[in-house]
């Protein structure tokens, strides 16, 4: 059964991830529009947020595309798209803080992004060749070709629920930073940050969901090929 038994499953997340997409896409856009109270733009808020938390040394760079906002542990640099960079919005503001708080989790040595950064590499490498290592397994009926690409793809699952904590900790920061400092207004700019931030959340959420039920599946596969 070269499908496996949660095949139904993944399709089933793959179309919601397309529905939780759309919702991203609409609630950063509608926040998008809006003025946040302090008309800052994103590299501003970045750049307070970073001074007050004693890393001035980190610097805010300008990205090009939408949504590629990131911040890069290697270079120690917060990276904000264009639109965040640029533009007074409560979403840029919402997310410019929320990927200061991912330096922060750096500067402080959070354990869980200290492990995933060190994951990120060899699960890019691995990923390249768990599917085909599976599919030959199957093809050549060798149980451990196949165990070998479950294995591979249990390192997918165990990186994407460790990001979940990494994610949903500096979205914590963010909105904290925001409330403390009154650059939310304490209104509706807070609530719109808080939208925006936990539709991004959804998407990490719906990533776990799809490597636990690959991993399910390509488990199922590996049974049946036992039997």
């Amino acid at each position: 059964m070269y499908f496996g038994p949660y095949f139904p499953l993944i399709i089933g997340i793959m179309l919601l991830s397309f529905i939780v997409q759309g919702y991203l896409s609409r609630t950063y856009g509608k926040w998008g529009q809006v003025r946040n109270p302090r008309n800052l733009t994103g590299a501003e808020v970045a750049r307070m947020m970073l001074d007050e938390n004693g890393l001035q040394s980190v610097p805010v760079n300008m990205v090009p595309g939408n949504l590629t906002d990131h911040y890069d542990p290697q270079r120690k640099t917060v990276n904000l798209s264009e639109a965040n960079f640029r533009t007074p919005s409560i979403s840029a503001m919402a997310v410019a803080a929320h990927e200061v708080g991912h330096a922060i989790q750096d500067k402080v040595r959070m354990p869980a992004l200290v492990l995933r950064g060190k994951m990120a590499l060899p699960l890019s490498l691995s990923m390249n060749f768990a599917p085909w290592l599976l599919m030959l397994g199957l093809f050549i009926q060798s149980s451990g070709l196949i165990w070998v690409g479950v294995i591979l793809f249990g390192f997918a699952m165990l990186f994407h629920l460790i990001t979940l904590p990494v994610e949903f900790n500096a979205s914590s920061r963010a909105l904290a930073y925001l409330r403390e400092r009154g650059l939310g207004g304490g209104g509706q700019a807070d609530d719109g940050a808080r939208k925006v931030l936990t539709a991004a959340a959804l998407t990490y959420v719906l990533g776990f969901a799809m490597a636990l039920a690959q991993l399910l599946n390509v488990l199922g596969m590996a049974r049946s090929s036992d039997d």
